[in-house]
C-alpha cells in the first residue's frame, strides 16, 4: 500500500501533468554538478594523462591490434582494442584489464558483429607504433606516453583521442567500510600481478561524495559497485561545425558548453519542455557528425548509460605536441572543436566513421545499426489526435467531419482514455464497448487507427497482463530482489524488463488478434511513457539501482524505450504471420530505434519557438539514422492562434511523420473549428503533403536502402558550402526539394537560401526560375509554403486527392520535370503495394527518369523485380523548356503517337496532357 506521501505526491505529479499553463520545472532535473560522476569528471582538467601505453604488451592479429594501458596513479590497468572495420570506420575498445566483476556492455544495437579489415604495422619504437588503416595512406598513431591515438590522412591529423589526457575509467573496485571478508578479498585482488591495482596513492583512499551512494531531492541512489564513470576527450582540427546527440531542443549546430552544463543524454519525461538548452529530453542517439568544406566525420560512442558531451572550440596546434607537430598544417590559428564524452558506467566503445562525405558518414552508421525502417505508405499520409477522443460516436463524427470538409486523413489515434482503467491492450467497456465495429467503420473507408499501449502496467489482480508478467517474473527488480513499483497513469504501476528477451517475446505474442481483444488489422500502435516515466522517481524516471536481470538500471536505462519499441513492433509483424510492415511511433529512443518505427519531439506547446525549433529537432534526428521524425501540429500544450496553426500545418506537411496531437484540457482544434478561410488554408496544407506521397515513399525506400536521411540539412548536399553549415530553418527533402516554411508571427516575407553555384530552382507554386548560390527574399501570404524544385530533377506526384492514401493506389501520376541546362535531368519511381514485406521478395517497381537531349525516358531500374500497377502517367510537366514543334510518344512494343501539348512561354512551361503509358513500363516521350 502507498503511504500518504506517495499518494499525495502521485496527486501533486498529476496535477502538474494536467495543466497547460506550467513550463518545465527544471529543479526536477539534474545539472551536471547534481550528478556525482559528472562532477567528479569534469572536475579533471585537461593536463598530462596518467595513462601510458604499455608496447611490449601490444598483440597484433590481422583484425585486432590490442595493448595494455596503466594508469601510472593508482597502477590499474586497462585493456585496449582496436579494430579497422569494413567502410572507412575504426574502432575503439578501451575496458578494466580484470574488472571485479564484468562492465556492462550495448547488446542487440548493432545490427552485427561489425566485419573488420586488416590492420597492418608501418612502425614502431620506444614511443608508439604507426598502423597502416589501408584507405588513401590512413594510418593510426599510438603514442606511448602519454597515451593518445591520431588518426591521419597524409599530413593532417583528422581526429585525436586523449590528446588532452582526459581519459578516466573508473575502475570496479571493494569500498573501504565493508566486512572483514570483503577485507580479506581485496587483498587477494591487490596481490594479483596482473592488476596491481590498490600498491600506491589511489583515488579509492578518497571516497568522494556521491561514490557509493547519491540523493538528490528525496531519492537516494544506492551504489552497491561505487564510482564507475568513464570519459574520453576527442579533438577536431579544422573543424568548426559539429551536429547530432539528439534528443535536445536546441539550434542543428552544436554549442560549446564550457561556461554552462554539457549536453545530456539521458531518456526523460521532461514536461513541456524549455528551449535552447542542453537538458535531456526523451531520447538519446550518442552520435555526433563533424563537418568542414574538406569532410565529414562522425562519432558513435555505444553507452546506454547516462552520458554528458562536453563541447569547446580550441585552436588546433595548441594540444599537438612531439613529433605530431610534424604533421600539422597551417598555423595555430586552425579551428578545432574539442569533444569530451562521460558515461555512468559501461565501457569506452567508440566507432570513429572517417567519411570523407556526408552520404559516406550516413551509409558508415547504417551499416553498424541499421536503416530506418520502410514504413506502410498509409503512415506516411496525415494522421489526427488528440489527448483523448471520448467515445465511439466521437471518433466517427470526426471521421465524418474530414468528409464533410474535404480534408484527406489516413490514422486516427486514441490516447490512454480508450482503455479499461489505463489498463493497456484493453478498451472502455462503456466508451468503446464495441472495438471492432468502430474499426471496421474506419477500414469501410480505407483509413486507420492507432491506439497507445504504454510500459507501464497497472498492478491489479484482475488485469491479466499484469498476472501473467509477474507471475512470470518479467517485472523489473527493485535493490531487495522484489518487483519494481512505481507511479504513473494507472497509479501504482509494474515495469516489464524489456532488455528480457523472453519478456519481448511474450510481449510480441500479445499482440495477437486472439490476445488484444477488439483489435484488427487496421489497428497500429503508440508507445509513449517509454523513458520510462516513474511520477514518483528521481527526475521522473527509475531508480538507477532498480535491476534488470544482473544488470542495474544504470547501465541500461537509455536502451528501454528501444527495447520496447522493438517488441512492439516485432508483436505487429508476427500477428499479421510475417506479412505486414507495422508502423508503432515512439517517445524514447536510443541508436537503433531507426529499425522499429518513428519518433516525434514530445510535449511542445503552442507557440512559435515550439514551431521553429521542430526543424532543427527532426533535422539531427535524420543524422543519425532516424528519418521517421515529426512533432506535434500546433503544439501539444497551450492553445495555438489560429494563425500558428495554419503555420504548423504547412510546416508540418513537409516533415516526415505528419500529425495533430493536443492536450485533454485544450480545447478541439480539428481542422474546421477555425473558420472557413482557415480550414481551407490547412486543407491545402494536407493536399500537398497528398500530392507528394509517391516522393515520400520514395524517400523513404531509398533511406531503408541506404541510410540516408529523408528531411536533410543544406550542408548534406553542398558540403563544400559554407553558407549552408548552420542553416536550420529550412531543409531539403531528398536531393530535389527545398523547404522553407513560414515560421515567424504576421511574417509578410521570408528570406531563404538557395543553395549551389550552378544549380537553378523553380517555385513550384508559381514555377519561377531562380538561380541558386543566393539569399532570396519570398513576399508570403497566409496562403505560402516556400518550396522549390531543384533543377535537373523529375518529382513524381499523384494530383487526384481523395480521402486516405489507400483510395489512391491505383490513381494517375503527374511528372515534374525541372530543368537545368547544364545537366541532365533525373528522377526516380517506386511503386509497391504499399504495406507488405513482399519488397523484399522483388515485388516492386524501380524506374529511372531521365530527360536529356529533348528526350524524357522511363527505364527499369530492377528488372529482375516483378509487379504490375494500373497507375499511369496522364500529364508531363516541363520547367525551364523551349517550345517544340512536335511531340512524339514511343511505348515500350515500338508503337509511336503524337500527343497533345500547351506551352507558356511566359514561363518557359510546357504542359503534355494524358500521355496515357502505364507507370510500370518502358517509354519515350520526344521533343523536336
Amino acid at each position: 500500500m502507498a503511504s500518504f506521501t506517495e499518494r499525495m505526491a502521485f496527486v501533486l505529479v498529476m496535477a502538474l501533468c494536467l495543466s497547460g499553463a506550467l513550463a518545465v520545472d527544471r529543479g526536477n532535473f539534474k545539472t551536471c554538478d547534481q550528478s556525482a560522476f559528472c562532477k567528479r569528471q569534469r572536475a579533471l582538467k585537461p593536463g598530462e594523462s596518467p595513462y601510458r601505453a604499455l608496447l611490449e604488451t601490444m598483440e597484433l592479429t590481422n583484425t585486432r591490434l590490442t595493448l595494455q594501458l596503466i594508469n601510472d596513479n593508482n597502477k590499474v590497468r586497462l585493456l585496449l582494442e582496436l579494430y579497422r572495420l569494413q567502410g572507412n570506420i575504426t574502432r575503439v575498445k578501451i575496458n578494466e584489464l580484470k574488472p571485479l566483476k564484468p562492465r556492462f556492455e550495448v547488446p542487440d544495437v548493432l545490427v552485427r558483429e561489425p566485419p573488420t579489415e586488416p590492420l597492418s604495422l608501418l612502425s614502431q619504437d620506444e614511443n608508439g607504433v604507426v598502423l597502416s588503416l589501408g584507405a588513401e595512406s590512413q594510418r593510426v598513431i599510438v603514442s606511448a606516453r602519454p597515451f593518445r591515438l591520431d588518426i591521419m590522412e597524409g599530413r593532417d591529423v583528422l581526429m585525436s583521442l586523449n590528446s588532452r589526457g582526459l581519459l578516466a575509467f573508473e575502475h570496479l573496485r571493494m569500498r573501504k567500510d565493508t566486512s572483514q571478508a570483503d577485507s580479506e578479498a581485496e587483498k587477494k585482488e591487490e596481490v594479483d600481478p596482473a592488476n596491481p591495482a590498490e600498491t600506491t596513492k589511489d583515488e579509492d583512499d578518497k571516497d568522494e561524495d556521491g561514490m557509493w551512494e547519491e540523493t538528490f531531492k528525496s531519492h537516494t541512489d544506492g551504489k552497491p559497485n561505487g564510482p564507475s564513470a568513464i570519459s574520453l576527450d576527442f579533438s577536431l582540427p579544422g573543424v568548426e561545425h559539429v551536429y547530432g546527440i539528439p534528443e535536445h531542443a536546441e539550434t542543428l549546430r552544436l554549442k560549446t558548453t564550457d561556461n554552462g552544463d554539457p549536453y545530456r543524454l539521458y531518456n526523460l519525461d521532461v514536461f513541456q519542455y524549455e528551449l535552447f538548452n542542453p537538458m535531456a529530453l526523451y531520447g538519446a542517439v550518442p552520435v555526433m557528425l563533424a563537418h568542414n568544406s574538406q569532410r565529414t566525420t562522425g562519432i558513435f560512442w555505444l553507452n546506454a548509460a547516462e552520458t554528458w558531451v562536453d563541447i569547446s572550440s580550441n585552436t588546433a596546434g595548441k594540444t599537438v605536441f612531439g613529433k605530431m607537430l610534424d604533421y600539422v598544417q597551417g598555423s595555430s590559428e586552425t579551428p578545432q572543436t574539442d569533444v569530451r564524452w562521460i558515461s555512468e558506467s559501461g565501457i569506452i566503445d567508440v566507432f570513429i566513421m572517417l567519411g570523407p562525405t556526408p552520404k559516406d558518414v550516413f551509409s558508415q552508421y547504417a551499416s553498424l545499426t541499421g536503416t530506418q525502417s520502410f514504413p506502410p505508405l498509409s503512415s506516411l499520409a496525415y494522421h489526427q489526435c488528440r489527448w483523448n477522443y471520448n467515445d465511439q460516436e466521437d471518433v466517427k463524427l470526426v471521421d465524418a467531419g474530414f468528409d464533410e470538409h474535404d480534408i484527406p486523413y489516413d490514422f486516427i489515434w486514441l490516447d490512454i482514455e480508450h482503455t479499461d482503467g489505463k489498463r493497456y491492450f484493453t478498451w472502455d467497456p462503456h466508451k468503446f464497448a464495441t472495438p471492432k465495429e468502430m474499426l471496421q467503420g474506419i477500414m469501410d473507408k480505407k483509413r486507420k487507427m492507432v491506439a497507445i499501449v504504454d510500459p507501464h502496467i497497472k498492478v491489479d489482480s484482475n488485469y491479466k497482463i499484469h498476472n501473467e508478467i509477474r507471475s512470470r517474473g518479467f517485472y523489473i527488480k527493485n535493490k531487495d530482489g522484489g518487483d519494481y513499483e512505481g507511479w504513473c497513469w494507472p497509479g501504482s504501476a509494474g515495469y516489464p524488463d524489456f532488455t528480457c528477451a523472453d519478456m519481448r517475446s511474450w510481449w510480441a505474442s500479445m499482440f495477437a488478434y486472439d490476445q488484444y481483444g477488439g483489435s484488427m488489422e487496421n489497428l497500429y500502435t503508440w508507445n509513449d511513457m517509454n523513458e520510462p516515466s516513474v511520477f514518483n522517481g528521481p527526475e521522473v524516471t527509475m531508480h538507477k539501482d532498480a535491476m534488470h536481470g544482473a544488470w542495474e538500471h544504470r547501465d541500461v536505462h537509455n536502451l528501454y524505450g528501444f527495447y520496447v519499441q522493438m517488441a512492439t513492433a516485432e508483436g505487429l509483424i508476427q500477428r499479421s504471420g510475417g506479412v505486414e510492415r507495422p508502423f508503432v511511433l515512439t517517445r524514447a529512443f536510443f541508436a537503433g530505434s531507426q529499425r522499429y518505427g518513428a519518433v516525434w519531439t514530445g510535449d511542445n506547446a503552442a507557440e512559435w519557438d515550439h514551431l521553429k525549433i521542430s526543424i532543427p529537432m527532426c533535422l539531427s534526428l535524420g543524422l543519425v539514422g532516424i528519418s521517421f521524425c515529426g512533432a506535434d501540429v500546433g503544439g501539444f500544450f497551450k492553445s495555438p492562434s489560429s494563425e500558428l496553426l495554419v503555420r504548423w500545418y504547412q510546416t508540418g506537411a513537409y516533415q516526415p511523420f505528419f500529425r495533430a496531437h493536443a492536450h485533454l484540457d485544450t480545447p478541439r482544434r480539428e481542422p474546421w473549428l477555425f473558420g472557413p478561410e482557415n480550414t481551407a488554408l490547412i486543407r491545402e496544407a494536407v493536399r500537398q503533403r497528398y500530392t507528394l506521397l509517391p516522393y515520400w515513399y520514395l524517400q523513404f525506400y531509398q533511406a531503408h536502402c541506404t541510410g540516408q536521411p529523408v528531411m536533410r540539412p543544406l550542408w548534406v548536399e553542398y558540403p563544400q558550402d559554407p553558407a549552408t553549415f548552420a542553416i536550420d530553418d529550412e531543409f531539403l527533402i531528398g536531393t530535389d526539394l527545398l523547404v522553407h516554411p513560414v515560421t515567424e508571427e504576421g511574417a509578410r516575407g521570408v528570406t531563404a537560401y538557395l543553395p549551389g553555384k550552378n544549380e537553378v530552382w523553380f517555385d513550384v507554386n508559381t514555377f519561377q526560375k531562380h538561380n541558386g548560390a543566393q539569399n532570396l527574399y519570398i513576399p508570403v501570404t497566409m496562403s505560402s509554403i516556400p518550396v522549390f524544385q531543384r533543377g535537373g530533377s523529375i518529382i513524381p506526384r499523384k494530383l487526384r486527392v481523395r480521402r486516405s492514401s489507400t483510395c489512391m493506389e491505383h490513381d494517375p501520376y503527374t511528372l515534374f520535370v525541372a530543368l537545368n541546362p547544364q545537366r541532365t535531368a533525373e528522377g526516380e519511381l517506386y511503386i509497391d503495394d504499399g504495406h507488405t514485406f513482399n519488397y523484399e521478395k522483388k515485388e516492386f517497381i524501380h524506374r529511372k527518369l531521365f530527360f536529356a537531349n529533348n528526350i524524357l525516358s522511363s527505364i527499369n531500374l530492377a528488372p529482375d523485380a516483378k509487379f504490375s500497377t494500373q497507375s499511369w502517367i496522364e500529364r508531363v510537366i516541363i520547367l525551364g523548356a523551349s517550345k517544340p514543334s512536335k511531340v512524339t510518344l514511343q511505348t515500350a512494343d515500338g508503337q509511336e503517337s503524337q500527343l497533345e501539348f500547351e506551352f507558356d512561354s511566359s514561363m518557359s512551361v510546357l504542359t503534355l496532357r494524358k500521355p496515357g503509358m502505364n507507370a510500370g513500363e518502358d517509354w519515350k516521350v520526344m521533343l523536336q
